[in-house]
């Protein structure tokens, strides 16, 4: 089993930054995938970015791309969403999930273990 907390999340206005955080617990951030997904009122999730358990690879969706980055620090078996020159259509509630497989996936059907998501709200 793995535990997953997510924090950071919070109110900012156009243009700022916010750095999330997903703790997790049960299981090494190194020995899993994560990903990060966000879902706004009357919407689906949506994929944002991933990690591979290596952490060598991420992927990005095509609306952060350049302005967010997904990274881990096994130290602290956490993983981080630093998010930059946000814009008022990235608000949403956030959420982590993990996986076992090697790589990250863009469907949050294939992560097993979620947290309980952090509201991030941008102003304009």
């Amino acid at each position: 089993q793995v535990q997953l907390v997510e924090s950071g999340g919070g109110l900012v206005q156009a243009g700022g930054s916010l750095r999330l955080s997903c703790a997790a617990s049960g299981r090494t951030v190194s020995s899993s995938t994560v990903g990060w997904f966000r879902q706004a009122p009357g919407k689906e999730r949506e994929f944002v970015a991933a990690i591979s358990r290596s952490g060598g690879s991420t992927y990005y969706a095509d609306s952060v791309k350049g302005r967010f980055t997904i990274f881990k620090d096994n130290a602290k078996n956490a993983v981080y969403l630093q998010m930059n020159s946000l814009k008022p259509e990235d608000t949403a509630v956030y959420y982590c999930g993990a996986r076992t497989a090697l790589f990250g996936s863009y469907d949050f059907n294939e992560y097993a273990y979620w947290g309980q998501g952090t509201q991030v709200t941008v102003s304009s």
